[in-house]
């Protein structure tokens, strides 16, 4: 071995010891007769010295080391002299005097320097990711995220799950995202799919008489990619057999809270996961991703707005618009300017407008119109004034923020606009974790041709008591389906699914598939369904959402070793590559150039 103990795991038990390290040069400081360097594994940093009057060839060797330089050496581990200690290391009170070394690897001077403190751009980092896993941030992300892994396995090994492995080459079905295709050279002119997720797989399991099963699954989807997004992610699947929708909820909620005190103590869980339907969240929230760690909720003061006389709320509400709004408590410092920018916000996100009333902190209750400042106070009566007061429990130091129109961007903009302020005014506790099921989701949904799809995936049993609408009203059906929300973000979702192939096939009519594309795309997992189904249920659960939030990352990339960027490249391996012509030839495809203009 190259080294008898990691550099950051040198401690007391050590002192006079003579030991041998190996690790990375991170620093070094030159001060003539002595050499320092600080030496970096992936447990942490020690500091070596080259001492002359110790090894006068050692010390040699040291003038000529760099940044990056991979090193063994010899020494005895002693105590630093008292004011020379480093309360910002681990190892910090001690250092070792090197009497041997051994260069094992020169590096090129890297394009940036491997420190938490040096700030490069995301396109550099993962250009030379490589370099940039070296850093000590990087390093215990990673290593939570197997932590984090670790205690999954175990977890749901103890509570009787088996861990089965699915294939990832698959046949090509509907679910939700574009696939990613294999051709198959041994089958001219078919292809494979990469599984978006194990879905159809793990309920083939539940028919096998598996009963618990988990995975930690690689899944793929062709989509437009974003912070919580990757064309390949990870995710916690698991499905159960005999399961009503709560048995599933216990089961994640007693691993989640078990493990984020296991990996972060310091993280706060609330042990009680709240619960609302889909409804509930649009209309208090305008989000089915609601962040509660604070409050802000959505009023709708549609009834109110009946007697603005206002043209601008009169129109909207011909045209079928809502008035909805929320309270920014203790908002008031913001200007003329702030305004106008929060308008431009809303606007992006489609926003006709951004309606206010500024509530100075030093104006006496009751609040009056005269004391306030907003584009449409000369419309209000006191009356609805009052009432708008009311209603959205505005004091003084507040803001009222109103908009009006459709109702899908209404609630769209209002949510954004209810995080936004959140994030502005420092309202999130980014060391609580509150978690929230949202329930009852539509079944179906409208696409762009107003036709019916599945708002999640077609397998969600639809509620027992919405079955008789699936003939006459598919816009009344609630799904058996419930996503678990975390700060604002999903963090994973499920369902409890149809176990009976005239019911399956129901729903395959309703979203407008033929017999023969029923037969061809599920006509495996149906034919399975004639063979004694057990009613099961289960979750597909964001492994690199969850380690992000864990790590205080918004992005999970931060949270991957080897991420994609957002246009889906991989700039450490540079692809997606072309392949060669006799690849082409072997699998009977022809590219098609573009004619250059």
């Amino acid at each position: 071995m190259y080294r008898d103990i990691m550099c950051g795991k040198i401690s007391s038990s050590n002192e006079e010891s003579k030991i041998s390290l190996a690790g990375w040069v991170s620093k070094r400081r030159d001060h003539g007769q002595l050499i320092f360097i600080d030496l970096r594994d992936k447990s942490g940093i020690m500091q070596i010295v080259f001492n002359p009057e110790v090894s006068e060839s050692a010390h040699n060797h040291a003038k000529d080391l760099r940044s990056e330089w991979v090193i063994s050496v010899s020494g005895t581990v002693k105590k630093r002299i008292s004011g020379a200690e480093n309360p910002d290391i681990s190892t910090g009170n001690y250092e070792l005097i090197v009497d041997s070394i051994e260069i094992l690897s020169k590096s090129k001077t890297p394009p940036f320097e491997v420190s938490d403190s040096n700030d490069v751009s995301e396109e550099v980092r993962l250009k030379y990711r490589f370099l940039d896993l070296r850093r000590d941030s990087m390093q215990k992300k990673i290593s939570l995220r197997h932590r984090v892994t670790k205690f999954i396995w175990e977890n749901l090994s103890q509570k009787g799950f088996t861990h089965i492995e699915t294939p990832i080459l698959i046949k090509s079905t509907p679910e939700g995202a574009r696939d990613y295709v294999v051709p198959s050279r041994v089958k001219n002119g078919s292809f494979y799919a990469l599984p978006q997720s194990p879905q159809q797989m793990k309920q083939m399991l539940m028919v096998s008489g598996c009963d618990r099963y988990f995975q930690i699954a690689r899944c793929f989807r062709d989509e437009d990619l974003r912070a919580d997004r990757q064309p390949e992610h990870t995710q916690l699947d698991l499905e159960m057999s005999f399961v009503h929708q709560e048995d599933v909820m216990e089961a994640v909620e007693s691993l989640y809270i078990d493990l984020i005190s296991s990996v972060n103590s310091n993280m706060n869980v609330d042990k009680i996961f709240e619960k609302m339907t889909y409804s509930e969240a649009m209309n208090n929230y305008g989000s089915d991703k609601p962040d509660l760690r604070f409050g802000m909720q959505l009023k709708n003061l549609t009834d109110i707005a009946q007697n603005i006389e206002s043209n601008v709320i009169s129109n909207s509400l011909a045209n079928g618009g809502i008035l909805k709004g929320f309270t920014a408590k203790n908002a008031s410092s913001y200007g003329r300017k702030d305004f106008d920018r929060l308008t431009d916000l809303v606007k992006s996100q489609g926003a006709g407008g951004l309606i206010y009333i500024s509530i100075p902190s030093d104006v006496q209750e009751p609040v009056q119109i005269d004391q306030t400042n907003g584009p449409l106070n000369k419309f209000y009566s006191k009356e609805n004034f009052d009432s708008i007061i009311q209603k959205t429990e505005a004091s003084a130091g507040d803001v009222i923020f109103m908009i009006i129109g459709d109702e899908k961007i209404v609630n769209a903009s209002l949510s954004f606009l209810r995080n936004h302020i959140a994030k502005e005014k420092n309202l999130l506790d980014i060391d609580t974790m509150k978690f929230v099921w949202i329930t009852d989701f539509p079944l179906f949904e409208k696409d762009d041709e107003n036709n019916w799809q599945a708002a999640h995936h077609v397998f969600s049993a639809p509620k027992s008591d919405d079955v008789e609408f699936l003939d006459t009203d598919p816009g009344k059906v609630k799904a058996d389906l419930f996503d678990l929300v975390c700060n604002g973000v999903e963090l994973g979702s499920g369902s409890i699914r149809i176990h009976d192939r005239k019911l399956q096939e129901k729903v395959f009519d309703v979203i407008g598939y033929s017999k023969k594309d029923v037969s061809s795309l599920f006509g495996h997992l149906l034919d399975a369904f004639e063979y004694g189904v057990p009613p099961h249920g289960g979750m597909g659960l964001g492994l690199d959402r969850l380690v992000a939030m864990l790590s205080h990352e918004e992005s999970i990339r931060e949270v991957i070793a080897f991420p994609k960027t957002q246009t889906a490249s991989d700039l450490l391996f540079g692809s997606p590559d072309v392949i060669s012509e006799d690849q082409l030839d072997e699998l009977s495809i022809n590219i098609i150039k573009e004619e250059e203009e």
